[in-house]
């Protein structure tokens, strides 16, 4: 079997394509900017799944009204270290992009700044938000929320998404140490992937709707997917729960629409912290640099965000390597 065909494009082709789709679709240029930034980002970083192909499932969206491509974030500020922002029904991105200035500001004040936001829609790659914190020499913790996806602890039926967590730091070196994990055994992107390509799951990463374990993918898509390290993983979901749904104020999982069907936003809500490390210690960066080599080069640690990195660096000299039906998809979408 051939492998699938591929075209090259340039980051800022990407990008410049993907706002276009996105406004045709109904956003307008800030929602359609702050989407696109984030795909073409995860595609340059090697995350297709939460790349360019996400990014036809927010132009389903928009197309479909769960996504309300016109809202305007409500920001408000009820601590100087808090920014709370009402998403509208918009895109989970904007407004974190209207916030971000403030919150590096505030954390580089007050040593820790909170970031909380409700009525969203999905974040796709959750690591994105962190890595920019990162790159402003923060520490960044992140967790979001959407639809029922995932089995809880002791049940067969989904009762969480897939409530990732997300962690970054700044050391001395290129890129930053980045962690993006679901708290389910994959993502759901992965499982659907799989279900398209006609391909089987590996045990362990799903139930199907009668609650027994299964390896087709289109069962799993009608059951539930089940959390990494079984009740510690559901766990994990629980307390993303808890910062992403219930400190904001967004939907719990069980009470969110659906993010690929009908016409209503899942609601979700996203939290991110930020710590600025020169309030807490000298030498962060520099410390937790050589830490990390040390780990590498003496004991074989993977260190997270590493690769990221250099994908991110050999995309921007030689563009994107996309699938060829992917982006015809996306440039349908154009006027």
């Amino acid at each position: 079997m051939s492998a699938p065909a591929t075209e090259r494009i340039t980051l800022p082709e990407a990008e410049q394509l993907c706002i276009d789709a996105a406004i045709a679709a109904g956003a307008s240029a800030p929602a359609a900017e702050s989407i696109a930034r984030a795909a073409v980002a995860a595609e340059a970083e090697g995350q297709p799944s939460v790349g360019l192909a996400h990014f036809l499932d927010y132009l389903d969206a928009l197309e479909a009204g769960r996504i309300d491509g016109t809202a305007a974030p409500l920001i408000s500020r009820p601590a100087p270290a808090v920014i709370l922002s009402d998403a509208g029904g918009g895109t989970a991105h904007l407004g974190f992009d209207m916030a971000f200035d403030d919150l590096v500001a505030a954390a580089e004040s007050f040593g820790v700044a909170i970031f909380s936001q409700r009525n969203a829609y999905t974040a796709g790659a959750l690591g994105y938000f962190v890595g920019r914190l990162a790159e402003r020499g923060l520490v960044g913790l992140a967790a979001t929320s959407g639809p029922a996806l995932l089995a809880g602890s002791g049940t067969t039926k989904p009762v969480f998404c897939t409530n990732p967590l997300a962690f970054a730091a700044p050391f001395d070196g290129a890129g930053a140490l980045v962690i993006d994990q679901a708290s389910s055994a994959t993502a759901f992107v992965n499982v659907r992937a799989a279900a398209e390509r006609g391909e089987k799951i590996p045990e362990g990463w799903a139930l199907g709707p009668d609650g027994a374990p299964t390896s087709d993918p289109s069962q799993a898509m009608k059951g539930a997917l089940l959390a990494f390290g079984g009740e510690r993983g559901a766990n994990i979901a629980l307390m993303v729960e808890v910062l992403a749904a219930g400190l904001s104020g967004a939907n719990w999982s069980l009470d969110a629409p659906s993010f690929t069907q009908g016409a209503r936003s899942p609601g979700s809500g996203l939290f991110v912290a930020a710590i600025d490390p020169k309030l807490f210690t000298d030498g962060f960066a520099r410390r937790t640099g050589r830490h990390l080599d040390r780990l590498s080069a003496d004991f074989g640690l993977y260190v997270p965000g590493r690769t990221k990195a250099k994908a991110r660096l050999e995309a921007e000299k030689r563009g994107l390597e996309v699938s060829s039906d992917t982006l015809r998809r996306i440039r349908s979408r154009l006027p």
